[in-house]
């Protein structure tokens, strides 16, 4: 038997968390919540991945967004 992690972002991919945050706040809110051009000047999926991927500092502002999404939608 294997322990379970105790990492709610795992088998989370970034893909999905931005799709899911681009959903719920829309990428003005984000853009104003982080303030990162990928989010501001002509904004995509695409882009903010490829930013994402490549600026740890800034991917790791947006899975904190994604947690606090998360503990929000519990209650």
């Amino acid at each position: 038997m294997s322990p379970h992690s105790k990492d709610p972002l795992e088998g989370i991919t970034l893909e999905k968390i931005l799709n899911d945050l681009v959903a719920c706040y829309g990428w003005e809110e984000l853009g104003k919540e982080l303030t990162i051009n990928c989010f501001n000047n002509n904004p995509s999926i695409k882009s903010s991945l490829h930013f994402l991927r490549r600026t740890p500092w800034a991917r790791k502002k947006v899975e904190q967004i994604y947690l606090d999404y998360l503990e929000a939608r519990k209650t």
